[in-house]
């Protein structure tokens, strides 16, 4: 079981329930369900950090205001991670190949200034000549 790190503010499940009206039963079911991981005091209390707060309260806004049911749910927050985790692969393979881009080396550079096909680095924009200059080079 997870343990409690020091330091970090944590509330018990009798406090948890009153000031989100709900049951400590229904925390329990929530748990059981896989939905909340509080952790664990040395005493085996459940302790809900901030965190498990925010996630309670993206339950039960699921729940009570969309009516969505406990599968629901689940499936919802699961998505939610598995979109967190892409986003986070996406920056840091995006800082892998910028990282990449701005070591490269000399020769290559070399290759890329006189490849027959040349390409306009990304933070720079081209100009479209006005219509009057395009008419006058007709």
């Amino acid at each position: 079981m997870e343990r409690k790190k020091k330091g970090k503010a944590a509330y018990m499940i009798s406090v948890v329930a009153e000031n989100y009206d709900i049951h400590p039963q229904t925390l329990r079911l929530y748990e059981r369900e896989g939905l909340l991981k509080p952790s664990r005091s040395e005493g085996n209390t459940r302790l809900y950090t901030q965190e498990d707060l925010e996630r309670l309260e993206l339950i039960l806004n699921l729940t009570r205001d969309l009516g969505v049911n406990l599968a629901g749910v689940e499936v919802i927050l699961n998505m939610r991670q598995h979109l967190e985790d892409m986003q986070r692969e996406m920056q840091e393979f995006v800082e892998y190949v910028e990282h990449e881009f701005t070591n490269r080396s000399p020769e290559l550079n070399q290759k890329i200034h006189n490849a027959l096909v040349k390409v306009t680095p990304p933070h720079l924009t081209l100009a479209r000549p006005r219509k009057a200059e395009r008419k006058e080079n007709i």
